[in-house]
């Protein structure tokens, strides 16, 4: 028994070591006017003229994929396990996972979320667009923007 007990252990630490890891590859993907995946390469897009009308700071939250809480959950419970004996073990377990699990949630909630900006653009046909993208390069009211659109997804550039 006492064989099985260190091989769980290890792989708890395991657990342990590579949460913050598996948190990352849960992370949202960049939405930049800066950055083309490699699958928009060498595609043709549309570019429309404009002149930034606002600019408003908003956040855009990725989706949790629910890692982060049941990683805390596992890391909890095991930690709290470790605490008092007998049915306070099984008490520290339980609190232990919940408390993890709400840590771990919260974790995962700050990676996925990040800074953003919607950019209201009235183009030189009049119409007016509103795009939201990852808030890495910075516009004013007033300035000279273009709006670049391929399959029905569109950024704002210089």
């Amino acid at each position: 028994m006492s064989n099985l007990l260190k091989q769980f252990s290890r792989k708890i630490k395991l657990l342990v070591v590579l949460s913050p890891f598996m948190l990352v590859g849960c992370a949202s993907q960049i939405q930049s006017g800066n950055v083309y995946r490699e699958n928009e390469a060498l595609r043709s897009q549309a570019v429309e003229m404009g002149i930034v009308e606002s600019v408003r700071n908003i956040t855009i939250q990725g989706t949790n994929s629910g890692v982060g809480g049941a990683t805390g959950a596992v890391i909890g419970g095991v930690a709290g396990s470790n605490v008092g004996g007998g049915s306070g073990r099984i008490l520290g377990s339980v609190i232990g996972a919940v408390a993890g699990g709400v840590v771990g949630q919260k974790a995962e909630n700050a990676i996925v979320t990040r800074p953003g900006l919607e950019i209201t653009v009235r183009l030189d046909s009049g119409s007016l667009r509103a795009i939201v993208q990852d808030a890495d390069t910075y516009f004013s009211a007033g300035q000279r923007v273009r709006v670049v659109t391929q399959n029905g997804k569109a950024r704002v550039t210089f």
